[in-house]
């Protein structure tokens, strides 16, 4: 069993880019492991009023880190032609070797409506994503063998081709995943799973598809990474905890699917519905380090391998001060 990761989610969408670095660097000198960095073209609310480019940021975290770091997460199949994400980790990876990982998703309308195309409906987008990873694996291999290949499929096609840039041991590739169908598919085509905070027992079934997927393409699924971005809300009292998950992250609160919504002023209509007990069950808000101790704590009993954590407000080096010192240490296996 693989040693237990606790790394820092630098939320794009929240913090500029030199400060989203800064706290990345920060963070590890307080005991976090590693970074998972918010690849956004938009914030979910106009409050939180950033969205930098993650390429740019993960290559200054790794200027500033020594830990691990990847998006979380790409999605490789609309703003991008799949290709061009392969490049865009290959050269990461060939930067700062055994640190990179790819996390991919299937998108958010948020970010990827904005080049004007049909934004299809959810199995479209899956089916785009899967024929994308199979587009970035065959690029890692071929250009690792020194070869071309080619590609022409459902959704793109690639012209005889090599990455020239290339480490020696391509990154994971990671599917973002919260439906048992993507998670089976994900366990056949790549090499781990990215999920979200969600009820155990909906993470149980994730896991269970996951490593049934895995089985059938003849891979070991204890050897498969397990990733969780985890978000939470702590501050010196109850009340500052819940007005900052109030102000910056009312996403956190939506209680239904968030692909299909194109702009962050919609969200922000939306976020005036949303009230203290929306977040009962998706999110913990305490002041009491102990209780996110605890929270977090059956996410790792479950079997988790790494767990990034995101405080949704903006007292980042509070926060990571007093976890660093009362919390990271207490989690164990």
């Amino acid at each position: 069993m693989s040693e237990l990761q606790i790394g820092y989610a630098a939320m794009l969408e929240q913090f500029a880019p030199a400060e989203a670095v800064a706290l990345s660097a920060y963070a590890e000198e307080h005991g976090f492991s590693g970074v998972m960095a918010a690849d956004h073209f938009q914030p979910w609310v106009p409050a939180q009023g950033e969205s930098s480019f993650v390429w740019s940021v993960l290559a200054a975290i790794g200027e500033r880190t020594k830990g691990d770091m990847g998006p979380g997460v790409t999605a490789p199949t609309f703003r991008w032609h799949p290709a061009m994400v392969a490049q865009a980790s290959a050269t990461l990876a060939s930067m700062y070797p055994g640190r990179h990982w790819l996390g991919l998703g299937s998108g958010e309308a948020l970010n990827e409506h904005i080049v004007g195309g049909y934004w299809p409906e959810a199995p479209e987008r899956i089916n785009r994503m899967f024929e994308a990873i199979e587009i970035i694996s065959k690029l890692f291999a071929a250009s690792i063998a020194g070869k071309d290949v080619k590609h022409s499929g459902q959704f793109y096609k690639l012209e005889s081709t090599r990455l020239w840039t290339m480490p020696e041991v391509a990154p994971e590739i990671l599917v973002a995943t919260a439906g048992p169908v993507t998670a089976k598919r994900a366990g056949r085509h790549a090499d781990g799973l990215i999920t979200v905070g969600a009820p155990l027992e909906k993470i149980s079934m994730l896991f269970g598809k996951f490593d049934d997927g895995a089985r059938e393409a003849g891979k070991d699924p204890s050897t498969m990474p397990k990733v969780l971005q985890l978000h939470m809300s702590w501050a010196e009292t109850d009340e500052e905890a819940m007005r900052n998950a109030l102000h910056e992250w009312p996403n956190g609160g939506m209680k239904f699917p968030k692909g299909d919504i194109r702009s962050p002023f919609e969200f922000e209509q939306m976020a005036k519905m949303v009230r203290p007990e929306d977040f009962e069950g998706r999110m913990i808000i305490s002041a009491d380090p102990d209780e996110h101790r605890k929270y977090i704590q059956k996410f790792v009993d479950l079997g988790f391998d790494k767990i990034y954590l995101h405080n949704v407000g903006r007292n980042q080096r509070q926060w990571i001060d007093v976890f660093g010192r009362d919390v990271l240490p207490k989690l164990a296996r």
